[in-house]
C-alpha cells in the first residue's frame, strides 16, 4: 500500500471504529478487552491519544513508566480514559480519522495496525462481529512481521510458517499454521483470540507459546 492507501483505509478504519464506540452501552465501556489488563474504555482511550500525541508528552510518559514502553502504553491510556466522558473519547476517535499526524517514532503503517488490532480488542470481547479489510490486514500483518518491535513474531514463532487462507500471504519456514488474514494478524500481535480460527499441522504448538 502506498501511502495515500494507508491513509484512506486509516480514514475509513477509524470511523468504523468511532461507530462501533457509539453503539456500545455504557456498561461495555467498562468490559475487558484482549489486552491484558485495559478496559474497552481504555482501549478507546489509547486511539483517542493517537493523533495527539507529541514528543515531550511521549518523552515524560516514558520516564514516568520507568522506560517500560508496554506500562508507558498502558498507564498513558488508563489515565486519558479516567478523566474523560465516553462521548468525549469516542467524538476524539472520529476526530482522528482525517488526522494525518502520526505519533514520534512510528512508522506510516503504525496507525493503521494499531486501529486493525485494537479494532479487535473491542468487538471480540463484547461479541461484535468486525471484519478486517483484507489489502489492509495484510500490509499490517508483513510490517508486523519483518519491523519486530513490539511483538517479535520472528522470534516467537520460530520453525512456524503461517499461511492465510483467504489472500495471498506466507511467511516463515516449519509447520504450517493457516487460517483467515485477521487471525493471522492477531496471532502477530500476541493475541490467543486468534487460535481458534487457526489450523494446520503447528497449531497445536501455539497453545503453548501463546501461554
Amino acid at each position: 500500500m502506498d501511502q495515500e492507501e494507508i491513509w484512506a483505509a486509516l480514514e475509513t478504519e477509524r470511523r468504523g471504529l468511532a461507530d462501533l464506540l457509539d453503539s456500545l452501552p455504557v456498561d461495555a465501556w467498562e468490559q475487558p478487552s484482549l489486552c491484558e489488563g485495559w478496559r474497552v474504555r481504555d482501549v478507546a482511550a489509547h486511539l483517542a491519544i493517537a493523533t495527539r500525541v507529541t514528543l515531550p508528552w511521549a518523552l515524560a510518559e516514558f520516564v514516568r513508566a520507568r522506560g517500560d514502553f508496554n506500562r508507558m502504553v498502558r498507564d498513558s491510556a488508563v489515565r486519558y480514559a479516567a478523566g474523560r466522558p465516553i462521548g468525549e473519547i469516542a467524538g476524539q476517535v472520529r476526530e482522528s480519522a482525517t488526522s494525518r499526524r502520526r505519533a514520534p517514532t512510528t512508522k506510516p503503517l503504525d496507525p493503521l495496525f494499531d486501529a486493525l488490532v485494537h479494532g479487535q480488542d473491542i468487538a471480540v470481547p463484547l461479541g461484535v462481529e468486525r471484519a478486517m479489510p483484507l489489502d489492509a490486514a495484510r500490509a499490517c500483518a508483513t510490517h508486523c512481521w519483518e519491523r519486530g518491535f513490539p511483538f517479535y513474531p520472528q522470534r516467537r514463532l520460530r520453525g512456524l510458517r503461517l499461511v492465510a487462507t483467504d489472500v495471498d500471504w506466507a511467511v516463515g519456514d516449519g509447520d504450517v499454521v493457516e487460517g483467515p488474514i485477521q487471525a493471522l494478524l492477531l496471532l502477530l500481535s500476541g493475541r490467543p483470540a486468534a487460535l481458534p480460527s487457526l489450523g494446520g499441522a503447528g497449531a497445536a504448538a501455539l497453545v503453548t507459546r501463546m501461554a
